[in-house]
């Protein structure tokens, strides 16, 4: 299954690099479960975008070693993959830029000719590079933001509103960033997503320095250590007791002064539900945990 990792540190930028590499569970060492590709997205001191991504396992590859230390961003999207729809490549990698926003995905759908029929319908079907279902779903979202006069949860909401409503679905857990805000989804209730609030203030002394004690590592992040930040991920990458899985259906969105709303705009399921046993052998191990 395919893992996604979102950060947002409000105004300051900061590194990822506890969260990417020295976590007990962090995004390099879930990579050696998902083979397919790795990619971080961040943003420079302008707001502009920046996407770095290979089709090589994070923990083999020394550039995202690299980048994760020196990358400094109020928002951070990272995604491992292990691919169900489209090739092994560069085009193929998330996380995927549009409109200036960054945009990763972890599931599936069928349905993609219907989808490209809708791209093009919209007048957007340029927009997608590569064969994923992913990258199309990115399109559909910046075209419903686009008809909605740039509020992007309008363009989420109808976006996955007709995924939800049309195609078969097995799962449409999203993390979408600016460098302001950052939108993150679970529906329906196939794959978990966490979100993580942290408030050093908040939390008991020891807890405050990230520190991670295994018998792997002992390391720290002294960058988030003393700042307030918001943190998604497919699965608890460290012991904080804070972590909380999203509800199936919950729309949640941070915005740039880490103010969290969430939401519930779908219905509990989609119109036509895939299972496990829908999909073909490959597709199916890459959504298994």
């Amino acid at each position: 299954m395919c893992r996604l990792f979102g950060l947002h540190a409000g105004s300051r930028p900061v590194r990822a690099t506890f969260w990417l590499l020295d976590a007990p569970d962090s995004l390099s060492e879930q990579s050696r479960r998902e083979p397919d590709g790795a990619g971080i997205g961040s943003f420079d001191l302008d707001g502009g975008a920046r996407v770095s991504k290979r089709p090589l396992a994070a923990w083999e590859d020394h550039a995202f070693a690299r980048e994760a230390r020196q990358l400094l961003s109020t928002t951070f999207l990272a995604h491992v993959r292990y691919a169900s729809t489209g090739a092994h490549t560069m085009v193929n990698t998330h996380p995927f830029e549009q409109d200036g926003r960054l945009f990763a995905h972890n599931g599936a759908f069928h349905g993609l000719d219907r989808l490209d029929a809708r791209l093009a319908e919209l007048g957007v079907a340029e927009l997608v590079q590569g064969q994923t279902d992913s990258e199309r779903l990115f399109a559909l979202i910046t075209a419903e933001s686009r008809k909605a006069g740039g509020n992007v949860a309008e363009g989420i909401v109808r976006a996955v509103g007709w995924v939800a409503a049309e195609l078969p679905v097995l799962a449409l857990n999203i993390i979408m960033t600016t460098s302001t805000d950052l939108w993150a989804l679970r529906y329906p209730a196939t794959h978990p997503l966490y979100i993580l609030e942290r408030d050093p203030e908040a939390e008991p002394a020891p807890a405050a320095p990230l520190d991670a004690r295994s018998h792997r590592i002992h390391s720290r992040s002294t960058e988030l250590s003393a700042v307030r930040s918001v943190l998604f991920a497919t699965e608890p990458m460290n012991h904080n007791p804070g972590w909380r899985p999203l509800s199936p259906g919950e729309l949640v969105h941070v915005g740039p002064d880490l103010a969290v709303t969430c939401a519930f705009p779908f219905p509990d399921q989609p119109a036509h539900p895939l299972t496990l046993a829908d999909l073909e052998p490959s597709a199916a191990a890459s959504q298994m945990s």
